[in-house]
């Protein structure tokens, strides 16, 4: 549900959200998340100001649909676009199971963008935050699995470290979990050093390749 106006970033993000709800593409979602992006790093008066000029789709990441969603939120009404996806696809995704769905405050298996995912850490956090939940662990793919952009370990140490930052900012509002979903090798070993996979809270092991292995393997 929607008030009667929005704010221009607010509706971008919103937007974003309702289209990865219905499995849009990554691109049209990522559209979105970037011109909000693009706005969250301008002086708040210079928005209504590009509006009134035309010049919005002069910055980068804004483009036709974009600029729309940001002129009619800027006119104080809520985006045509918006309100189509609020009307289209917001409502339950299926039937049944409310009650527990209220019961769970958390997430234990999730992609971002650093791996096969299609949402940046800090949307994921947010949008987590937004529903009631109160922790999301971060569960992208090890490295052997090149198809999904998996981490090395320079990356997973990189992505601890912005995990961290997150987690000190939030306080305890929220706690993003340190996790990685780690291969299964052909020996039986995992796809991640065991000095990295000791920083972790949780491990995931998986097997993507070779899953017709005997028992005694």
């Amino acid at each position: 549900m929607i008030s009667m106006s929005i704010e221009p970033v607010d509706a971008l993000r919103r937007i974003a959200f309702l289209l990865e709800r219905s499995h849009a593409s990554t691109y049209r979602v990522k559209a979105y998340r970037e011109a909000a992006t693009t706005l969250l790093g301008l002086p708040e008066d210079q928005v209504p100001e590009r509006v009134a000029k035309g010049t919005l789709k002069q910055l980068p990441g804004i483009g036709d649909s974009t600029a729309t969603v940001i002129e009619q939120a800027v006119a104080g009404s809520i985006p045509d676009k918006l309100a189509e996806l609020e009307d289209t696809v917001a409502g339950p995704l299926a039937t049944g199971g409310e009650s527990m769905r209220k019961l769970l405050r958390g997430d234990l298996h999730s992609h971002s963008d650093w791996s096969d995912g299609g949402s940046p850490i800090q949307e994921m956090v947010a949008t987590a935050m937004e529903i009631g939940h109160d922790y999301l662990a971060l569960t992208d793919h090890s490295p052997r699995l090149k198809v999904a952009n998996g981490l090395s370990a320079e990356r997973l140490q990189r992505q601890i470290g912005i995990i961290d930052s997150i987690n000190g900012a939030l306080g305890d509002a929220f706690t993003l979990l340190k996790a990685i979903e780690v291969d299964i090798l052909d020996d039986g070993a995992l796809d991640q050093s065991a000095t990295m996979l000791d920083q972790l809270d949780i491990r995931v092991a998986s097997v993507h390749s070779n899953s017709r292995w005997s028992r005694p393997r």
